[in-house]
């Protein structure tokens, strides 16, 4: 068990730029790249002028979400800096990401060779109901914090970690409604978060 507190930070929306990306594996499929509709979208179907799939194109499009594209995700703008911020101030960094369990390797060289100071990924997978597929993961690390730009996946997180919601892509953002009285602080990014912690004392215990 590591002796540093423990901050547990969702992969994509909060370090990596998933939405970027998904314009890159649609022309890998398609053979062309989408044209960018709403930058303030928050799912990348509606950030970009793509079709909805279905069938056969949709399973095209996933047989392209390979251990290629996975290793091959951008960060986030001063997403990298933000985590050599939190790091060099005692803190471990384990990323806890809701990927099929096969990719968790190719995750973790993204995020090694991106220049990330994390050595740990935990891939949980997608899991049905209403509990979050992390909330297990949590529970076993016992972060101070959790970030995540999902607000569903803040369900079942133990009380005495600090939720922190990323908050970006405004348009038809899914963190809506009562349970955003949950969250313990709102962040616009990961700098923006790492800015905050510089002044903050938590209570994790």
């Amino acid at each position: 068990m590591s002796i540093k507190p423990i901050i547990a930070l969702d992969a994509d929306g909060v370090l990596l730029d998933y939405g970027l990306a998904y314009a890159s594996v649609w022309e890998r499929a398609f053979g062309q790249r989408p044209v960018e509709r709403d930058k303030d979208a928050y799912f990348p179907y509606h950030r970009w002028a793509v079709e909805f799939l279905e069938g056969e194109r949709l399973a095209t499009l996933q047989a392209c979400m390979d251990e290629q594209f996975w290793s091959c995700v951008p960060p986030l703008e001063h997403a990298v800096d933000a985590c050599h911020r939190l790091h060099d101030a005692g803190y471990e960094l384990v990323c806890v990401s809701a990927l099929a369990p096969q990719f968790e390797t190719a995750r973790l060289r993204n995020l090694r060779e991106t220049g990330f100071p994390i050595e740990r990924v935990i891939a949980t997978g997608l899991a049905a109901g209403e509990r979050s597929p992390k909330a297990d993961a949590i529970e076993q690390l016992g972060p101070v914090v959790f970030v995540d730009d999902f607000l569903p996946y803040f369900r079942g997180i133990a009380p005495g970690v600090h939720r922190a919601l990323i908050c970006r892509g405004p348009n038809g953002t899914p963190n809506v409604g009562p349970e955003l009285d949950q969250i313990h602080s709102s962040h616009a990014d990961l700098w923006a978060f790492s800015e905050w912690m510089r002044t903050q004392i938590l209570n994790v215990r």
